[in-house]
């Protein structure tokens, strides 16, 4: 089996190659050696987007209107529903 590239490069990549993953581990179709070679893959890619996603997220800033009209940037603060 040919070794999968480490770093991928770029989210998109990233996702798109954990989302063709998952198709290929849904159809059950795989032997239970490459099920578990792409099992520590997708680990590798959830990894990867979740820290770019953080990432992106301390970046993100929203613009607030202050009390007096000014504008004001701040963090923008994310909360899970």
């Amino acid at each position: 089996m040919a070794k999968k590239e480490e770093t991928p490069l770029g989210f998109e990549a990233a996702l798109k190659r954990l989302e063709a993953i998952v198709e290929e581990m849904e159809a059950g179709e795989t032997d239970l050696d490459t099920m578990i070679a792409s099992f520590e893959e997708g680990q590798k890619l959830v990894k990867f987007c979740a820290a770019k996603l953080n990432e992106v997220e301390r970046k993100i800033e929203k613009i607030v209107k202050d009390g007096s009209g000014g504008v004001t940037v701040e963090p923008l603060q994310l909360t899970a529903d």
